[in-house]
């Protein structure tokens, strides 16, 4: 376990494989921490430099006072990667590591090679939503709204399964601040116009159950972009990473494939 100070905040990270591999970075979702892409990890082709981190308010980064802005979260892994010398990564984010994603992309291109949005969008929601979810959080916390970020998250099936209570553990035992600083930064954003100006390669992947950012949003935004392809996975809800691991890894190692990175 590593940590950096950026001076505004010290994020928790991990660094996966040898220095010199092509790097990939992943950016986890709302009420999640870097355990989110373990599951695909022994999947993924050899070689790779893989690098997670916790942001702001989630795992064991720490959690400056809420609310929190698009534009923070973007700088907080662009000095992540200035710090570890990464340059032309494959960037893979899910949810509001997606739109943390984009406005990297936009802003620092040298960073980012190409893009793998996942269940996620260039918009995601209204501010009036995400103002009645902050407020349920500052009333109840997290657990107030974790039985209902469950049926989103996951495919009938899978709530099903004793492994839920894991992932339902991994978001009420986060830090109420985080979750309400990150959902007032995805009420703030809206990427369509800098999406768009986008030339990069880009693979969407979504999830048919998703309740989050189901597949039309995920294709609408991937769509901006021009060349970009799109992959729906079955049997899944907002992470299919965890559900489809294999599926989820065989499709991102088929992209990095078809970029050169492997």
């Amino acid at each position: 376990m590593k940590i950096f100070d950026t001076g505004e905040v010290r994020l928790h990270y991990r660094v996966d494989g040898p220095e010199d591999g092509p790097p990939v970075v992943f950016s986890n979702s709302l009420g999640t921490d870097l355990r989110l892409w373990d599951p695909i990890l022994p999947h993924l082709p050899e070689g790779l430099r893989l690098i997670r981190y916790d942001k702001r308010g989630h795992g064991l980064s720490s959690c400056p006072p809420a609310p929190y802005a698009m534009g923070a979260l973007v700088s907080d892994v662009e000095k992540l990667m200035d710090h570890l010398g990464v340059r032309d990564a494959v960037f893979v984010g899910l949810s509001i590591g997606g739109m943390t994603a984009q406005g990297l992309a936009v802003k620092r291109l040298d960073l980012v090679r190409a893009l793998v949005l996942s269940n996620t969008a260039a918009k995601i929601g209204t501010p009036e939503m995400w103002a009645e979810r902050i407020a349920d959080v500052e009333r109840g916390g997290i657990e107030a709204l974790a039985d209902a970020v469950m049926e989103r998250w996951f495919s009938r099936d899978f709530r099903a399964n004793p492994e839920l209570e894991l992932w339902r553990n991994m978001l009420v035992r986060g830090e109420d601040a985080g979750y309400a600083g990150c959902s007032a930064a995805i009420s703030g954003t809206d990427f369509f116009t800098p999406t768009a100006s986008l030339r990069l390669p880009t693979l969407g992947i979504a999830g048919s159950e998703d309740g989050s950012t189901p597949p039309d949003l995920v294709r609408e935004t991937v769509e901006l972009i021009p060349g970009s392809r799109f992959h729906l996975i079955r049997r899944a809800g907002h992470l299919p990473c965890v559900e489809q691991p294999e599926e989820y890894a065989r499709v991102l190692g088929d992209f990095l494939r078809e970029v050169g990175h492997v």
